[in-house]
């Protein structure tokens, strides 16, 4: 889903979504696998696909409005959308091998 019209800008995204966590767990939402992807339109709209680890998560609100300010707060991005989606739902599987040793799965 990410398009490769600014390989910087994409970089600072994903920099960014590595700065997110959920108060519950110690790893970035990015290693835990919940971004699915995200666009950035020609006025620099970005909008992220992502999911939850659970559909009733209590800290969603907290999570996306994070996303939102961080990926708002970067030079040159207009505005940012958040789709939360659960299909595919999310499993172990998505997660990064620095996160499944952070959480003791390897």
């Amino acid at each position: 889903m990410e398009q490769a019209n600014n390989p910087l800008l994409e970089e600072e995204i994903v920099r960014m979504l590595k700065t997110v966590y959920d108060p519950e767990i110690p790893v970035n939402i990015y290693e835990l696998g919940l971004i699915y992807g995200f666009e950035i339109d020609d006025n620099k709209k970005v909008t992220i696909t992502m999911t939850l680890t659970a559909p009733g998560c209590p800290a969603a609100d907290f999570i996306t409005e994070d996303v939102k300010q961080r990926i708002e707060s970067i030079s040159g991005i207009s505005e940012a959308e958040i789709k939360i989606v659960f299909e595919p739902e999310w499993h172990q599987g998505l997660m990064s091998e620095e996160a499944k040793l952070e959480l003791g799965f390897l």
